[in-house]
């Protein structure tokens, strides 16, 4: 008997106590990567919308300087071929111009899109700043990226 207890005492193995304290730290650092990974995740759905509206904008301006007026929607830039949207952006984001000349272009989620439908990223035009899903809320560039 006196030799199972010596082997017992010899055998390898973690502690009770260490491993809750390996599981308490991995459930910290979970805490804090999940956040900061559904950050990116939005921000990554988002940046889908930012490059087409930055497109929509830089068409509404050629097609002033042609037509001297400013569209009244995207179709108009897509029908005449000033602007040409992906299938795939389209079936995820509705975009609509807002004011002549225009003030903001918005795009607006909808159920096809994997975070949901009903987000919204808008640019504004006067002062370049982007506003909603995925973006900083203080963000304010005036570069349009």
């Amino acid at each position: 008997m006196h030799t199972k207890l010596n082997r017992r005492s010899n055998e390898k193995g973690f502690t009770l106590i260490e491993i809750l304290i390996v599981v308490v730290i991995v459930a910290i650092l979970a805490a804090i990567s999940v956040p900061i990974y559904v950050e990116y995740v939005k921000s990554a759905r988002a940046s889908d919308a930012k490059t087409t509206i930055n497109a929509i904008w830089q068409a509404a301006q050629v097609y002033y300087q042609d037509k001297g007026d400013w569209p009244a929607n995207v179709e108009d830039l897509e029908t005449q071929k000033y602007l040409q949207i992906s299938d795939a952006t389209k079936l995820q984001w509705s975009f609509s111009i807002v004011g002549a000349p225009p003030v903001t272009i918005t795009a607006v989620s909808t159920e096809q899109m994997r975070g949901g439908a009903g987000h919204t990223v808008t640019y504004n035009i006067q002062d370049g700043s982007w506003v909603g899903y995925g973006l900083p809320q203080d963000e304010g560039n005036t570069s349009g990226d």
